[in-house]
Order: structure tokens, then C-alpha cells, then sequence
């Protein structure tokens, strides 16, 4: 018996900047979760996996991670994926500048 299927987003970084960034539904790439695709269909969630991979000039990295419909838009499951939404740990630069 095969798992039921987790909504997933695609997620990777920046290639110049290292932030962590995530394909939206009109395959950009943004630095917020929340405007991430929420792909619920595994085979669709391979494709845009696989959209986003050939992106080498772009991104690094990218993988799917399990995420879930919140009130603004997806929102992360994992501690992880909830982490790298905060941007780098070691001082104030990238998405921490926006919380200072």
C-alpha cells in the first residue's frame, strides 16, 4: 500500500545570493514561502521539480518539501523547511534585515 501523497513546494537557493527561494505558480522564483505553489499531485509536484532543477544558471539545489494550505498561502511542515524560512542564522543579512 503506497503513502497517501503530502502537498509539496519546490524549493532551492539563489545561486548568486545562497537565499533560500521558492518556485510560484508562474515559475518565478521568490523569497517568500508563502507565494510558493502549493502542488498537490505527485506527478505534477515531479514536473515542476524537474522545471525547476533545469534552472542551473538560477538556482541549487532543488528539491520538494512538504508544506501545507495556511490562510496566506503555504505554509511549511517540517522544522527545517520552517527554519530556512527565516534566512540565515549567523547574523543580520537577507530576509533578517526585513525583521530588524
Amino acid at each position: 500500500m503506497s503513502r497517501r501523497f503530502t502537498p509539496q513546494v519546490v524549493t532551492a537557493n539563489d545561486l548568486r545570493l545562497g537565499d533560500v527561494v521558492y518556485l510560484t505558480a508562474d515559475d518565478r522564483w521568490s523569497r517568500h514561502h508563502h507565494e510558493a505553489e502549493l502542488i498537490e499531485d505527485e506527478a505534477h509536484a515531479q514536473l515542476r521539480l524537474l522545471f525547476g532543477a533545469a534552472q542551473k544558471l538560477v538556482i541549487v539545489g532543488a528539491y520538494l518539501a512538504d508544506a501545507r494550505p495556511g490562510p496566506n498561502g503555504p505554509e511549511p511542515i517540517h522544522f527545517r523547511e520552517a527554519f530556512r524560512t527565516r534566512g540565515p542564522s549567523n547574523y543580520a543579512h537577507g530576509k533578517q534585515v526585513d525583521h530588524v
